[in-house]
């Protein structure tokens, strides 16, 4: 009996390397908290289409917006450590949500996989305003504390945070006035119902070449591939103003050690693809995977804390 036993043991100590070398053995679910037409959505696509071919499993995307994305991520920490179930996520997990939402996960629930992407956000103002360059706008902002308006796509989000930035760079208020989505807000920026706006790429290019809005600059230190031709807010006196965005691929807690590298290797294989880049890029967005999981982790806690700081100082409340 003894014997038996012991001979099991070892045929099961065995079995575990094979057993975790077929992983995936079956399509992978990537629950991502945006509406199939958001920017996240478009990225995740992108992504997950190479990465099942280099898996050899599809990943099967499942779109669940809401509140914030917070119904997403409360999804992911709670789904199964397997492998089989990953999501799309980006840096208000590391803070942000914990503040503005009702939420109980922490940074602690997810086992992080790697960075996708880094994209800036371009600040467009209405040409009904008569602001033609960025020192017009600074000196009205200064100059009206508290009456220019600007738009974002929803409190907490990635233009609302470069917008309570630029407020800090400048040293003066404006109204945020939220809307539902990205469209909208650029939208009343047009229409002349907000005086500015920042927005992705993907969003502001089009609209600023048919001059229907007015593009001052974009949020990141060096110019971008991502908006040729626009230049850089550091450049028209904000030196060192940045602000970028970001999404990257999330566990689960506690994903075994070898199913975070098997979606590692795969995600970083993919991203270093020039044609997985080159879909990235038409959609304002640059691949940014991380060397290490570590490294990606310690990266977006020292960011989400600097844009939690903000939210604070800036007393940012969901209603």
């Amino acid at each position: 009996m003894k014997l038996h036993c012991i001979a099991s043991a070892l045929l099961l100590g065995l079995a575990a390397p094979a057993m975790a070398s077929d992983y995936p053995a079956k399509p992978i679910r990537l629950i991502v908290g945006y509406s199939p037409s958001g920017a996240g959505d478009g990225i995740a696509r992108i992504v997950v289409e190479a990465m099942g071919k280099e898996l050899g499993q599809g990943i099967v995307v499942d779109n669940k917006p809401g509140a914030g994305s917070t119904l997403a991520s409360t999804l992911l920490s709670r789904a199964p450590a397997d492998g089989y179930t990953i999501g799309l996520a980006t840096g208000t997990l590391y803070g942000i949500d914990q503040h503005l939402y009702n939420v109980r996960y922490t940074p602690a629930d997810f086992t992080p996989i790697n960075r996708l992407t880094v994209s800036p956000l371009v600040l467009a103002v209405s040409p009904k305003g008569g602001i033609t360059q960025l020192k017009d706008l600074i000196a009205t902002a200064k100059a009206r504390p508290g009456q220019l308006n600007y738009s974002s796509s929803g409190i907490g989000g990635s233009p609302h945070l470069a917008a309570l930035t630029f407020e800090k760079a400048i040293d003066a208020t404006m109204v945020h006035i939220p809307f539902k989505g990205g469209a909208p807000a650029l939208q009343a920026v047009a229409t002349g119902e907000v005086d500015l706006s920042f927005g992705t790429a993907a969003s502001v290019l089009p609209l600023g070449r048919q001059g229907v809005v007015k593009m001052l600059g974009v949020t990141t230190q060096q110019p971008s591939a991502v908006a040729p031709g626009v230049p850089t807010l550091d450049s028209q006196g904000l030196p060192g103003f940045e602000f970028s965005f970001w999404f990257g691929l999330f566990g689960p807690a506690k994903l075994p050690p070898d199913v975070q590298a098997r979606l590692v290797a795969a995600s970083s294989k993919v991203l270093a693809d020039p044609q997985v880049q080159e879909k990235l890029l038409s959609t304002g967005n640059e691949a940014a995977p991380f060397a290490t999981p570590a490294a990606f982790n310690a990266w977006a806690a020292d960011a989400g804390k600097a844009q939690l700081e903000r939210v604070k100082n800036a007393n940012v409340k969901v209603e």
